[in-house]
């Protein structure tokens, strides 16, 4: 005598239990490592950008290193200190608008394009040639 042994079988769900990865949602894959390690230096040094300097220093390849960043917050701090408002922030490569008020890189230009420019509205300057 056969027997015959049926089994049950689930059948596949429809929708998959486990949906696949994704790319990380804080990293845009359009922006620059160098764009990414800036805006985590300028939240750790206390001084913000702008959305028009970081389009500024993009287009004009402007990188500025930590240690830099680091510099800029205290000279600005201190300006800020002495009653500065807006400042002029030479460095050996590029030119800064800072707003010491606020905190802010308003702008920034190649120091070339410095050198012909008139700034108005600016009650301090800071020169870092270092």
């Amino acid at each position: 005598m056969d027997k015959t042994f049926l089994h049950r079988i689930p059948p596949n769900p429809l929708t998959p239990t486990i949906k696949p990865r994704t790319a990380q949602s804080g990293v845009r894959g359009d922006t620059a490592f160098s764009a990414e390690l800036n805006k985590v230096i300028t939240r750790c040094s206390g001084l913000q950008i702008s959305k028009h300097a970081k389009s500024r220093m993009e287009q004009r390849g402007i990188s500025i290193t930590p240690p830099q960043w680091e510099k800029i917050a205290e000279k600005v701090n201190e300006a800020k200190s002495k009653g500065v408002h807006d400042s002029l922030v030479l460095l050996k490569d590029a030119a800064l608008i800072v707003s010491a008020k606020n905190e802010t890189v308003i702008t920034a230009l190649n120091r070339q394009e410095a050198n012909s420019q008139i700034f108005t509205n600016i009650n301090g300057t800071i020169i870092m040639d270092s």
